[in-house]
């Protein structure tokens, strides 16, 4: 990979894949009752999300998520219309899919959508939560929080760590986004948002050298 776009280094590029690694939960898929595909700047979360419905792991398939600063721009009539359409470009039938357009953070996303599936006579006992690739972790520990009486599986496009710097096309953004979701898996549970998830030291420590480094944009006031 070349680190010269936006001045990666070396070290930087080593942090970020140690983090990008901890993200993902690595689930073996199964069938489940119903997929939750949430919403972001990432279109390949419906791509992902129609190529698994094709796979029969399940029958119905909820896209939410409304907008947010990264995304008005680029999906301007909300997250979840665009990735409905997406799927449905790709084959998945419209009468599979329900709609939550307002979600506006991860706990609204999986509130919201139980909700939707209520609304529809949907009580699922597994649910698959799609998401981008370093989202898997803190999708899990906040579902897991929220819903608890449900078994949650995760899963994301399975692209290598340099595939996805180049599909999204902006190094600095991926790693800023991998350190803030890193923040929210150690800072929410505090908060009572999700559930606790044991950080590695090595985990840990590519973290602050990250935030020392200047990749801050994604950050909260914890």
């Amino acid at each position: 990979m070349s680190n010269d776009q936006q001045g990666i280094t070396e070290d930087q590029w080593r942090h970020a894949k140690l983090i990008w690694n901890y993200h993902q939960m690595q689930h073996e898929l199964r069938p489940v009752d119903v997929a939750i595909g949430l919403g972001s700047h990432d279109l390949g979360v419906a791509a992902h999300s129609a190529e698994l419905y094709r796979f029969g792991l399940f029958p119905t398939l909820v896209f939410t998520g409304g907008n947010s600063p990264t995304t008005a721009k680029v999906f301007p009539r909300g997250e979840a219309v665009h990735f409905r359409e997406h799927a449905i470009d790709l084959g998945v039938p419209a009468e599979a899919i329900l709609l939550e357009p307002n979600a506006g953070n991860t706990g609204q996303n999986i509130t919201l959508s139980r909700e939707a599936l209520v609304a529809a006579g949907i009580t699922p006992a597994s649910v698959l939560l799609v998401s981008k690739p370093y989202m898997e972790r803190r999708s899990f520990a906040t579902a897991r929080k929220l819903w608890p009486d449900v078994e949650i599986l995760c899963a994301s496009e399975p692209l290598e760590f340099d595939d996805y710097l180049k599909s999204i096309g902006d190094e600095k953004l991926v790693l800023d986004m991998l350190v803030g979701d890193l923040q929210r898996v150690i800072e929410y549970p505090k908060l009572g948002f999700a559930i606790e998830q044991e950080v590695p030291e090595d985990v840990h420590a590519a973290y602050d050298s990250l935030i020392r480094d200047g990749f801050t944009s994604r950050l909260i006031n914890p």
